[in-house]
């Protein structure tokens, strides 16, 4: 897959600057564009398949992309899945609230978000919660955060939702939140396959024509 980058409160220099971090960093974005078209081309038809036999529908990349990457993170030494924030011990915190979808020790928090638009102040706070001082015992501490999200070009290319929130959008809350989001962080946008796109009616994988446009069925 390809990316697009925005670094908010210079984390790509402080990255660039601690051979750790960019170690790090170098891991992630390796995850990430190790997925190939031809990747997500045959786990999207995989669960489409199956999708099938129970009746259901199944129409976006996001699944096929969240899974590979979780394939690959877990194949990464020092980092972890699905990870907790918080080690609350009072019983007040209920860590399924509180939860990174991925972390390394004295590293990155990671939110890969794909969901509806209303989320995306919520889900720029979770890396700042992990990386700062807090009143509740941490499970693990960061130092920066990575928000993944999908390009508006790879909501249309892959059939996302619409009112799912995305690269650019996602920009527009950096400036009015700066006094809330005091960790550094690199927002990632996926962008678009450069060779096909999930048409919007049929829900099927359909190669892109360069002569007819930019993905013609789902504007």
């Amino acid at each position: 897959m390809e990316l697009l980058t925005h670094a908010h409160r210079y984390a790509d220099a402080i990255i660039n600057q601690d051979p750790y971090l960019s170690q790090r960093f170098r891991e992630f974005t390796w995850a990430l564009t190790s997925i190939s078209d031809q990747d997500l081309i045959a786990d999207f038809q995989q669960k489409k398949d199956i999708h099938a036999t129970r009746g259901t529908s199944f129409k976006s990349l996001t699944p096929s992309i969240n899974d590979l990457l979780k394939q690959r993170m877990a194949t990464v030494p020092g980092w972890a899945c699905e990870v907790d924030i918080f080690n609350d011990t009072t019983g007040m915190v209920v860590n399924t609230e509180w939860r990174l979808d991925f972390a390394c020790a004295d590293g990155f928090a990671v939110e890969v978000a794909f969901n509806h638009g209303e989320a995306i102040a919520w889900n720029l706070l979770k890396p700042v919660l992990a990386s700062e001082l807090n009143h509740v015992q941490k499970a693990l501490q960061t130092r920066l955060g990575i928000y993944v999200c999908a390009t508006e070009a790879m909501k249309r290319a892959g059939n996302i939702d619409s009112a799912s929130g995305s690269f650019e959008k996602v920009q527009r809350y950096l400036r009015p939140m700066m006094n809330q989001l005091t960790t550094p962080m690199m927002l990632i946008g996926i962008d678009a396959p450069r060779t096909f796109y999930i048409d919007k009616r049929t829900r099927e994988v359909c190669y892109y024509d360069p002569s007819l446009g930019f993905f013609p069925n789902n504007t």
